[in-house]
């Protein structure tokens, strides 16, 4: 592997594909993709700056917990998380240990996955405008930071690089999905069911999980992939601190912004800021990289119930 992005990866015979707003991806010989969680951090779709230590190994540590949990609700790419399948440069392998996920390679749905179980964010939004999310109908006089009664499936276009995504209805991903991917009809219908049941049966485990440790899981996005032979299989990164609104249950209080261990600590200093949301963005100050940075670790530690310090030492998820 060569650099990508600014972070190094190590060397071998895999391929450079592309850089996302957060990971780099490979290609090995014989077509298993490699996921290179970075740490770089974006919001409002623009990546931003400087980087959050460790961040990506949150992301890639958060993931292989929900991973190795989920696999009796949907299958998932996940192959192998171990450098030396690289056969790479030993030095290097272990800058990348802790941060790659060795994958089966799919066809991406062109739609993210979106749970809701509180009113917050882009659905809070559209709640106040319509009474609905994603033509989904809510009771009337939720409030900002409110549990929904049942979780909401809302999905979204994946719209391009420093665009934001499109919340859309169910038979707009439908549609979609018949646009993107030329398939017929119903068959996009039958996909768009087996996507809506899966995203919901991993939310609500998901969910129950977190608050058992201490963490409302408000939203989470998904994405899936298709195998060779068709099989629907869960894929990127799992309920994650850059994926999810986490939300601290002891204090969570609707009504307003809820104390976080995710981006959104990011996104309120960003917003009080003189920036239009455009690239490039503003340089985060030390002490929101710290504060970050300690939020991420904590949505680490509460979830995995594991000792963060000894996952960087020794690439266990392990009290």
């Amino acid at each position: 592997m060569t650099a990508a992005r600014g972070h190094g990866a190590a060397a071998s015979a895999a391929t450079f594909l592309r850089s996302g707003k957060v990971r780099d991806l490979f290609r090995m010989p014989d077509g298993r993709i490699v996921l290179v969680a970075s740490d770089r951090i974006s919001a409002f779709d623009v990546v931003l700056p400087g980087l959050i230590p460790d961040k990506g190994r949150v992301l890639t540590g958060v993931s292989r917990f929900w991973f190795a949990r989920t696999g009796g609700i949907v299958a998932n790419h996940l192959l192998s998380t171990d450098p030396a399948d690289l056969a790479g440069d030993p030095a290097a392998a272990d800058e990348l240990r802790g941060r790659i996920m060795i994958c089966r390679p799919t066809t991406v749905l062109p739609v993210e996955a979106v749970v809701r179980g509180y009113l917050a964010g882009s659905g809070l939004k559209e709640y106040r405008a319509t009474g609905a999310i994603c033509g989904v109908p809510l009771p009337a006089g939720l409030h900002d930071g409110d549990r929904f009664p049942e979780p909401v499936f809302t999905p979204a276009t994946k719209a391009p690089s420093g665009e934001h995504d499109e919340n859309i209805d169910f038979d707009r991903m439908v549609t979609h999905l018949v646009a993107e991917m030329a398939l017929p009809k119903t068959d996009a219908a039958d996909l768009a069911g087996r996507v809506r049941e899966a995203s919901i049966a991993l939310y609500r485990f998901g969910a129950s999980h977190a608050e058992a440790n201490g963490i409302l899981l408000a939203d989470t996005k998904f994405e899936f992939g298709l195998t060779e032979n068709g099989a629907l299989i869960l894929i990127d990164e799992v309920m994650t601190p850059d994926s999810s609104r986490f939300w601290d249950a002891a204090l969570w209080a609707p009504g307003g912004p809820q104390p976080s261990f995710d981006k959104q600590f990011v996104r309120d200093w960003l917003e009080a800021q003189p920036w239009d949301k455009t690239d490039p963005g503003p340089a985060l100050p030390p002490e929101i990289v710290a504060g970050t940075r300690a939020r991420y670790v904590e949505a680490f530690e509460r979830i995995t119930g594991a000792s963060f310090d000894r996952y960087l030492m020794e690439d266990v998820i392990a009290r």
